[in-house]
C-alpha cells in the first residue's frame, strides 16, 4: 500500500474525476455530449473596503481540477476527453502589488489538465469549438459569469453536472483519502497540544488560538469550520461560537475543530477534563458516549444502512443513562420509542467528509417528523470508499431538555432529581473520521480519547 507521501507526490487526480462524473451523467443522460463549463471563485472584495474576502475555491470547480487558484474557468470536453483550464493573464498594474500569477506552464506542470490558456480567451473558445461538440453545455446555475456566452450551443443545462459531482464526491480515490488523513493528522496534534495546555489556560480563546498556531505551523492555514471551544455549560450548545469565556470554575472542554488541507476537511472533536481528572459525573457520560462511538463504529462496513447505526447509539444512550439513573421507570424499548432520548442526543450521528466538512451526497431528510432522524445528515446504506464522521453526544441544555420535563410522555422516564447533579457536565462528544471499506472500516484519526490517555495527556 502506498504512503500519504507517494501518492500526494503525483497530480491530483482531475481528469479521473472529469470522467467518473461523465458516466455519473450518462447515467441519467445516456446521449450526453457537448462540454462540462465550471467556473472556480471569483476575487470578491470586502463590502465598503479595498481588500479582498478570504479566498474559498469552488469545490465543484476543485473536483474537475484541482487548482486552488481564484478567477479561473474549466472547459472538459466530453467527446475528446481533453480538459482545458483558463487562469488570469498578467495584469501589470497588479504584479507591484501581488506579485506574477501563475504562469500557463506552471500550471500544467501541476494540475491534471491538457491545455492552459489565459481567462480572456474563454468566449472564444467556446465559440471555436467544432460542431460536434456544441449540442450541449452542461454548467452550474448562478455560477456563470455574465459576460460568457453560450449563444451556438442546442442545449444549455445548468443542473445536471453539479448533482453528478456532488453524487461522484461521495467515494473517494487514493489522493482524496491521503488528503483527508494529512488533515487529520495535523490536527490530531493539535487537539494534543490543547489538551496539554488547558489545565494552565484561563480562557477559552487562548486554546483555540494555540489549536490555529499548530495546524498553521504544520502547514494547514485553512480550517474546515470555525472551531468549537466550549467548556462547561458552554458545551451543551452544539456549534457554540463564541470562544471566549474564562475557564475558572468549568468541568470539561469540549473541542471540535479540524484542519483543512488543499480543500480537504478533518472533523475532530474531543471532551477531557480542564483540570486533568474528570470528577464522576463527567466521566459516566464520558463512558456512554465513549462506548456509543466505539460500537457504531464497530458497525461500519460496505452496505451498513446509516439510520440503524444512528438508532443503535440511541439504544446505547438509553441503556447508559438508565444505569446512571437519569433514565428511569421504563422498558429500554418503550423509552426509545418515546423518543425520549433526543432529550439528550439531539443530533444525528454523523455526516459524510471531504472537501465540505458537512460533505454532499448524504440526501438528508430535515422534514423527517421523526424527531430521532430529522437531523440526520446521510441516510441509507454506506458505501465503500465513503468517509463519515461518527460522533454521538450526550448533552445538558437546559432549553431543549425542560420541554421535555414538562411533557408527560417524556418526564415519567427522567429522573430530574439525578439530572439536577449534571447540568454542568455541559456535554460530551466524540468524533472520529471513518472510512467505510468493502470488509470493515479505517479510522483516520489518531487523536486519543481513552480516559487513561487523556488524563495523562492532560497532566504532562
Amino acid at each position: 500500500m502506498l504512503s500519504t507521501e507517494s501518492i500526494l507526490a503525483g497530480k491530483y487526480p482531475a481528469k479521473a474525476h472529469a470522467k467518473k462524473v461523465v458516466e455519473s451523467m450518462r447515467s441519467q443522460q445516456p446521449d450526453l455530449g457537448g462540454v462540462i463549463y465550471i467556473e472556480g471563485q471569483k476575487t470578491r472584495m470586502i463590502e465598503d473596503n479595498d481588500e479582498p474576502q478570504p479566498f474559498r475555491q469552488r469545490r465543484y470547480f476543485y473536483y474537475l481540477t484541482g487548482c486552488d487558484v481564484p478567477d479561473c474557468y474549466l472547459i472538459y470536453n466530453i467527446s475528446t476527453t481533453t480538459s482545458t483550464l483558463f487562469i488570469p493573464p498578467i495584469d501589470p498594474e497588479e504584479v507591484i502589488w501581488s506579485g506574477l500569477p501563475l504562469a500557463p506552464s506552471e500550471a500544467l506542470s501541476r494540475y491534471d489538465v491538457d491545455e492552459v490558456r489565459p481567462s480572456t480567451d474563454v468566449n472564444a473558445f467556446l465559440i471555436s469549438l467544432p460542431t460536434s461538440s456544441k449540442l450541449s453545455v452542461w454548467a452550474i446555475q448562478d455560477q456563470v459569469s455574465e459576460h460568457i456566452k453560450f449563444p451556438e450551443f442546442d442545449r444549455r443545462d445548468f443542473s445536471l453536472v453539479k448533482e453528478a459531482i456532488e453524487e461522484c464526491r461521495v467515494i473517494k480515490d487514493e489522493y482524496e483519502i491521503a488528503f483527508t488523513v494529512h488533515a487529520n493528522d495535523v490536527s490530531a496534534q493539535a487537539h494534543a497540544a490543547v489538551v496539554k495546555a488547558a489545565r494552565h489556560a484561563t480562557n477559552e480563546r487562548e486554546l483555540e488560538a494555540l489549536f490555529l498556531q499548530r495546524c498553521i505551523a504544520a502547514g494547514c492555514r485553512e480550517q474546515a469550520y470555525h472551531a468549537i471551544v466550549a467548556s462547561g455549560a458552554n458545551a451543551a450548545t452544539l456549534h457554540y461560537q463564541k470562544n471566549t469565556d474564562p475557564l475558572e470554575g468549568r468541568w470539561n472542554l469540549l473541542l471540535d475543530a479540524g484542519a483543512e488541507h488543499n480543500c480537504y476537511a478533518s472533523d475532530i472533536t474531543r471532551t477531557f477534563p480542564i483540570s486533568g481528572r474528570f470528577n464522576k459525573e463527567s466521566r459516566q457520560i464520558y463512558d456512554v458516549v465513549l462506548r456509543m462511538q466505539k460500537e457504531c463504529i464497530g458497525m461500519l462496513r460496505e452496505g451498513v444502512f446509516w439510520d440503524d447505526v444512528h438508532a443503535h447509539a440511541h439504544r446505547l444512550a438509553i441503556e447508559g443513562l438508565l444505569e446512571i439513573g437519569i433514565l428511569r421507570d421504563g422498558d429500554r424499548e418503550e423509552i426509545f420509542k418515546a423518543r425520549t432520548s433526543v432529550a439528550f442526543f439531539p443530533h444525528g450521528l454523523g455526516h459524510y467528509l471531504g472537501m465540505d466538512t458537512h460533505d454532499s451526497g448524504g440526501h438528508p431528510n430535515y422534514a423527517d417528523e421523526d424527531s430521532m432522524f430529522k437531523y440526520l445528515r446521510v441516510r441509507g446504506k454506506l458505501p465503500a470508499g465513503s468517509i463519515i464522521t461518527v460522533e454521538p453526544g450526550i448533552y445538558f441544555c437546559r432549553f431543549i431538555i425542560e420541554p421535555y420535563l414538562e411533557n408527560p410522555v417524556h418526564s415519567k422516564f427522567i429522573d430530574q432529581a439525578v439530572l439536577d447533579k449534571y447540568w454542568n457536565v455541559g456535554g460530551v462528544r466524540i468524533e472520529d473520521n471513518v472510512l467505510v471499506t468493502k470488509d470493515g472500516h479505517q479510522n483516520l484519526t489518531s487523536a486519543v480519547k481513552e480516559v487513561e490517555e487523556l488524563e495523562m495527556l492532560a497532566n504532562s
